[in-house]
Protein backbone atom coordinates (compact mmCIF):
# COMPACT_ATOMS: atom_id res chain seq x y z
CA UNK A 1 0.00 0.00 0.00
CA UNK A 2 0.84 3.53 -0.58
CA UNK A 3 0.57 7.04 0.69
CA UNK A 4 -0.25 9.94 -1.20
CA UNK A 5 -0.47 13.48 -0.47
CA UNK A 6 -2.95 16.55 -1.62
CA UNK A 7 -2.01 19.49 -0.44
CA UNK A 8 -1.97 22.87 -1.32
CA UNK A 9 1.67 23.96 -0.11
CA UNK A 10 4.32 23.42 -2.50
CA UNK A 11 6.61 22.84 0.64
CA UNK A 12 4.58 20.27 1.98
CA UNK A 13 4.76 18.69 -1.22
CA UNK A 14 8.51 18.95 -1.28
CA UNK A 15 8.80 17.41 2.19
CA UNK A 16 6.81 14.73 1.71
CA UNK A 17 8.69 13.97 -1.58
CA UNK A 18 11.76 13.47 -0.25
CA UNK A 19 10.72 11.00 2.06
CA UNK A 20 9.11 9.08 -0.81
CA UNK A 21 5.11 9.89 -0.84
CA UNK A 22 4.09 11.11 -3.91
CA UNK A 23 1.43 13.51 -4.63
CA UNK A 24 -0.34 17.03 -6.06
CA UNK A 25 -0.48 20.53 -5.08
CA UNK A 26 -3.88 21.93 -5.69
CA UNK A 27 -6.05 24.50 -4.72
CA UNK A 28 -9.67 24.78 -6.60
CA UNK A 29 -12.17 22.92 -4.98
CA UNK A 30 -13.12 20.73 -8.12
CA UNK A 31 -9.29 20.06 -8.79
CA UNK A 32 -9.25 18.55 -5.55
CA UNK A 33 -12.29 16.63 -6.08
CA UNK A 34 -10.89 15.38 -9.55
CA UNK A 35 -7.82 14.33 -7.06
CA UNK A 36 -9.95 12.71 -4.73
CA UNK A 37 -11.85 10.50 -7.17
CA UNK A 38 -8.45 9.37 -8.32
CA UNK A 39 -7.33 8.73 -5.37
CA UNK A 40 -10.65 6.18 -4.14
CA UNK A 41 -10.44 4.74 -7.81
CA UNK A 42 -6.76 3.34 -7.02
CA UNK A 43 -6.48 0.44 -4.99
CA UNK A 44 -2.72 0.56 -4.59
CA UNK A 45 -3.45 3.89 -2.09
CA UNK A 46 -4.00 2.65 1.51
CA UNK A 47 -2.96 6.40 3.35
CA UNK A 48 -4.40 9.66 2.05
CA UNK A 49 -2.53 12.72 3.35
CA UNK A 50 -4.24 16.18 3.38
CA UNK A 51 -3.26 19.18 4.39
CA UNK A 52 -5.88 20.86 7.18
CA UNK A 53 -6.86 23.73 4.29
CA UNK A 54 -7.74 21.19 1.74
CA UNK A 55 -9.33 19.49 4.90
CA UNK A 56 -11.56 22.55 4.97
CA UNK A 57 -12.35 22.66 1.70
CA UNK A 58 -13.95 19.46 0.91
CA UNK A 59 -14.88 18.21 4.29
CA UNK A 60 -18.45 16.87 3.26
CA UNK A 61 -16.50 14.79 1.31
CA UNK A 62 -13.63 13.52 3.61
CA UNK A 63 -16.16 13.24 6.41
CA UNK A 64 -18.07 10.74 4.41
CA UNK A 65 -15.01 8.59 3.47
CA UNK A 66 -13.83 8.70 6.92
CA UNK A 67 -17.26 7.47 7.78
CA UNK A 68 -17.99 4.64 4.78
CA UNK A 69 -14.60 3.57 3.45
CA UNK A 70 -12.34 1.13 4.85
CA UNK A 71 -9.44 2.44 2.20
CA UNK A 72 -8.15 4.73 2.08
CA UNK A 73 -7.28 6.03 5.40
CA UNK A 74 -7.33 10.13 5.67
CA UNK A 75 -5.25 11.70 7.81
CA UNK A 76 -5.03 15.46 7.86
CA UNK A 77 -1.89 17.19 8.65
CA UNK A 78 -0.60 20.67 9.45
CA UNK A 79 0.81 22.27 6.69
CA UNK A 80 4.74 24.40 7.54
CA UNK A 81 2.54 27.14 9.29
CA UNK A 82 1.14 24.72 12.01
CA UNK A 83 -1.79 23.55 13.23
CA UNK A 84 -4.87 25.29 12.66
CA UNK A 85 -6.84 23.45 15.79
CA UNK A 86 -6.17 24.69 19.01
CA UNK A 87 -3.33 23.26 21.16
CA UNK A 88 -4.69 21.38 23.77
CA UNK A 89 -7.29 19.92 21.19
CA UNK A 90 -6.58 16.32 21.79
CA UNK A 91 -7.13 16.91 25.41
CA UNK A 92 -10.28 17.97 24.79
CA UNK A 93 -11.41 15.25 22.35
CA UNK A 94 -10.43 12.82 25.30
CA UNK A 95 -12.46 15.27 27.91
CA UNK A 96 -15.27 14.86 25.44
CA UNK A 97 -15.18 11.06 24.22
CA UNK A 98 -14.78 9.28 28.17
CA UNK A 99 -15.33 12.65 30.13
CA UNK A 100 -11.73 12.05 31.64
CA UNK A 101 -9.75 15.60 32.68
CA UNK A 102 -5.98 14.62 31.51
Amino acid sequence: MKMYLISDNIDTQTGMRLAGVEGVVLHEKEEVLAALSGVLKNPDIGILLITEKIGHLIADEIRDIKMNCHIPLVVEIPDRHGSSRAKDSITQYVKEAIGLKI
